[in-house]
C-alpha cells in the first residue's frame, strides 16, 4: 500500500495545492493513505481534519526581518521550534513510515522534507509562485523532483534541478457555471458586462479604499455595469458597507451591486467579465482556467514580492493589466475600468490570452511527475 505524507500550510494557497495533489494520487491508487503534516493553528487543521484525513502537528514559525521589540519576542519562539523541528520532522516520518514526501510550501514543509531526504524517502515539492520562497529555493536542491506552476520560477533555481511544470490543480466547481448562467443565477444581466472585485478572503483595506470609489463612480454616473465586491472577513474590513452607504451610496435596494464580505467565488467568478483581484498564484490560476480579463494589484507585503511576479507572467502575456499598490489611486483605477468597458474588444483579447496560460492537463503532469518516484519508492518494498 503507498503511503504519501504531504507537509504545507500557513495559507491556503499552500494547503490546498496539498489536498489536491492527494486527490490526484488517489484517482491512481484508491488504496493509497495520506498523512499531512502542518502547524498545529494554520488553516491547513482544519482544512484537512474537515476532510477526513490523518493530521500531525508540527510547531514551525517565520523569522521576523524588521527589528522591533515584538519581532524579537518572536523571533526567539522560531529559533525554539526550529530547534525541536527536525526531530519532531523524524518522529512523524517514523511513525507514518511515507513512501513518499511531498512539501507544498510555507515554513512547515522544510524540516519534514528536509528530514525525509537525509532518511533517503523519496521526495517532491511543489512550488505556486513565480518567485520561489526561501524554502522551495533550498528544498530543490535536496528533492528527486520539483513541480513549477509557471516556468518563470525556473530561473530562480540552480542549474541542474530535476523539474517539471505543471500548473497549479483548481478546484472543479470553477468549470460547474457558463457566464450567462451564473449571471442569471445571480440576477443580472447576461448582457451587461460584470466586475469582479476581491482581495481575497480575508480581503485588503487598500482595494477596498479604492473600490469604494469605484462603485461610487458608477452609481453617481449611472454606468451600466453590474459589480460583486467581496470585501472580506477580517476584523479591519467589517465597517466597508457602512463606510460606503455613509460616503453616499445606495447599497441595499440596488440591484446593480452584490456586496459581501465572502462570496460564492467560482460562481462568481464565472459571471464576470474583469476581474479586479490580488495575485495569489490560486486565484491567478483560476482567472486562466476560466479565460478572464484582470487588473491586477499585486500585494507587497509578501515573502520576496511574489505576487508581483506572479502578476507580471499575466502582464507580460497581455492577459491581464498589473497596477502597483504604490501606483494605486482611485482615478487611475476608475480610469483603466472605464478604458476597458468601453473597449469590449480589449477585454475579450485580454481574456483570450488569459485562457491561453492554462495549463489544461495539470492532474496528469503532477502524476506524471511524481510516477516515477511511486514505482522506485514500492519497489523498494516488494509491492
Amino acid at each position: 500500500m503507498l503511503r504519501v505524507l504531504l507537509a504545507g500550510g500557513g495559507t491556503s494557497g499552500h494547503i490546498n495545492p496539498a489536498v489536491a495533489i492527494a486527490e490526484i494520487i488517489k484517482k491512481n491508487h484508491p488504496d493509497a493513505e495520506f498523512c499531512f503534516a502542518g502547524t498545529p493553528t494554520g488553516i491547513e487543521a482544519k482544512i484537512v481534519r474537515d476532510l477526513g484525513y490523518r493530521f500531525e502537528e508540527i510547531d514551525v514559525h517565520g523569522f521576523q526581518r524588521s527589528l522591533s521589540l515584538g519581532n524579537i519576542k518572536r523571533n526567539a519562539v522560531a529559533l525554539k521550534c526550529l530547534a525541536f523541528s527536525g526531530s519532531r520532522a523524524k518522529k512523524i516520518i517514523n511513525d507514518f513510515k511515507p513512501d513518499l514526501v511531498i512539501g507544498t510550501g510555507g515554513y512547515v514543509s522544510g524540516p519534514i522534507v528536509r528530514k525525509a531526504a537525509k532518511m533517503k524517502i523519496k521526495t517532491a515539492i511543489h512550488e505556486q509562485n513565480a518567485y520561489p520562497g526561501v524554502t522551495t529555493r533550498l528544498l530543490s536542491k535536496l528533492v528527486d523532483k520539483v513541480m513549477l506552476t509557471v516556468i518563470e520560477a525556473k530561473e530562480y533555481l540552480e542549474d541542474g534541478i530535476d523539474y517539471t511544470v505543471t500548473g497549479l490543480p483548481v478546484r472543479a466547481a470553477f468549470a460547474s457555471h457558463d457566464r450567462a448562467q451564473a449571471k442569471r443565477e445571480l440576477g443580472f444581466d447576461e448582457n451587461e458586462i460584470c466586475i469582479l472585485s476581491t482581495g481575497g478572503s480575508l480581503g485588503s483595506y487598500v482595494l477596498n479604499e479604492n473600490i469604494a470609489e469605484l462603485l461610487k463612480w458608477e452609481q453617481e454616473n449611472g454606468i451600466k455595469i453590474n459589480h460583486i465586491h467581496s470585501y472580506g472577513t477580517h476584523e479591519s474590513n467589517k465597517d466597508f458597507v457602512k463606510k460606503l452607504t455613509d460616503s453616499g451610496v445606495t447599497v441595499d435596494g440596488y440591484n446593480r451591486f452584490l456586496i459581501s464580505d465572502y462570496i460564492n467565488m467560482p460562481l462568481c467568478m464565472s459571471a464576470a467579465d474583469l476581474v479586479i483581484s490580488r495575485c495569489g498564484a490560486n486565484a491567478l490560476t483560476e482567472l486562466e482556467a476560466l479565460g478572464r480579463a484582470s487588473i491586477l494589484i499585486p500585494s507587497p507585503n509578501v515573502a520576496g514580492n511574489h505576487q508581483y511576479h506572479n502578476g507580471m507572467v499575466l502582464h507580460n502575456a497581455g492577459a491581464g493589466i498589473v497596477i502597483e499598490e504604490k501606483e494605486l489611486t482611485p482615478k487611475k483605477l476608475i480610469d483603466t475600468v472605464s478604458g476597458l468597458c468601453d473597449n469590449k474588444e480589449r477585454i475579450e483579447e485580454l481574456s483570450q490570452a488569459a485562457h491561453r496560460l492554462y495549463i489544461k492537463d495539470t492532474d496528469e503532469r503532477i502524476y506524471n511527475a511524481l510516477y516515477q518516484l511511486i514505482i522506485e519508492a514500492t519497489e523498494s518494498k516488494g509491492l
